[in-house]
């Protein structure tokens, strides 16, 4: 008789087989998302990399390579997220209490109260487009349109959505989710990071890396004017423990032709890693859709449950800390509920790292209604 196996063990097996690269890439539509959003005005003789106090430029032929020409530009060296409304060293989140993503969207962009930080700039959006799957397994549609409209009512210059999918490939991603049909309705490009090109990435070392010999990111994250990253509400079954905004920064590392994600996901210090892809870059907003929420398993498929709330800020420890004490107010596994918050590795590595907030004192949990404040209440709680 044949031994039946496990289906969990079988799904754990594909999403492996495929962060090590062992599943085919995604289709090669690399020149037209290439040029569409400018980068073809770059030097063909250059690629950036990042390191802790500086940028080198390196020929793009030696992604691995340590060397540098003495022509430097400024990293964004502080990654701290400095809100005019919060005192020093502290970071505001607004928590929304709402069972409707356009209304969660909507308020979400009451953060900035009478300030408009995308009003004439080339603005990119970076979903969780790591597979097709349901909400929230991925970005619900709903959520990302209305970000869309935001931005346009906002008067922003030029949009682009941009995403690397893994280990589905990225353009079967955007076809199955009807992404490019919700693109061109708001006259935003369609960028591919997985197809890029040869100069379409800069390479990062953060001080202390757990990478073996840094990363490359996509070039028009670090680039961008600025720029939203939206992300679920869940946990991760392959190591992460969690995947929400810290989490969602694995998407701008390629996949096709580097061997990142099988280093990523064989490490023991896989957690740290995904700080540490934080260094690249300081995003504009942050926008946690998490009417339902993976409390186990994912970051595909999972247990769920309703929480009905949607997160917003500039910080993302803040955003992740206040996310993960919502999975505990819920009811999660172990790796969850077990630790303290700012015991979490993706956040103890990021806070070390300076992107955000060291301790729950510093987190100001703001609402805009009182059924919002009497769950805020509870999640302020267990932020310790």
């Amino acid at each position: 008789m044949t031994e039946k196996q496990n289906p969990k063990e079988i799904n754990r097996r594909k999403f492996l087989a495929a962060s090590l690269g062992l599943i085919g890439f995604s289709a090669v539509r690399g020149n037209k998302l290439f040029s569409s959003i400018g980068l073809e005005s770059l030097s063909s003789s250059t690629a950036h990399t990042l390191t802790a106090d500086r940028a080198s430029v390196t020929s793009p032929g030696a992604h691995n390579s340590s060397s540098s020409s003495g022509n430097f530009y400024h990293h964004p060296a502080d990654l701290f997220p400095r809100d005019p409304l919060a005192p020093a060293g502290k970071s505001r989140v607004l928590l929304i209490r709402t069972e409707d993503r356009a209304d969660g969207v909507r308020k979400a962009f009451e953060f900035f109260r009478n300030s408009n930080p995308f009003k004439g700039k080339k603005v990119l959006v970076k979903p969780n487009f790591n597979t097709s799957d349901e909400t929230p397994g991925s970005t619900h549609n709903d959520t990302l349109k209305e970000i869309l409209s935001e931005l346009r009512r906002a008067g922003v210059r030029e949009l682009a959505i941009g995403d690397r999918s893994g280990p589905e490939p990225t353009e079967q991603v955007f076809d199955k989710k009807g992404i490019r049909e919700l693109a061109a309705a708001f006259d935003a490009r369609l960028l591919n990071f997985d197809e890029l090109g040869p100069d379409g990435y800069v390479k990062v070392t953060p001080p202390g890396s757990h990478w073996q010999d840094g990363f490359l990111v996509a070039r028009p994250v670090v680039e961008a004017e600025a720029l939203i990253s939206t992300c679920c509400l869940k946990t991760h079954g392959f190591g992460g423990v969690f995947t929400m905004s810290l989490k969602n920064s694995v998407g701008i590392v390629p996949r096709k032709g580097h061997t990142y994600m099988r280093e990523l996901h064989s490490s023991p210090h896989q957690r740290r890693m995904i700080a540490e892809i934080n260094y690249a870059y300081k995003p504009t907003f942050v926008i946690l859709d998490g009417l339902v929420a993976f409390v186990d398993q994912g970051p595909m498929r999972g247990p769920r449950k309703e929480a009905n709330v949607f997160l917003a800020g500039i910080d993302r420890v803040a955003i992740d800390a206040v996310a993960v004490a919502i999975l505990k107010d819920l009811g999660s596994n172990d790796a969850i509920m077990k630790p303290k918050v700012f015991e979490q590795e993706q956040i103890a590595r990021a806070a070390e790292l300076g992107l955000g907030v060291k301790s729950p004192e510093d987190i100001i949990i703001e609402t805009l209604d009182e059924v919002s404040e009497s769950y805020a209440a509870r999640i302020r709680q267990l932020l310790f």
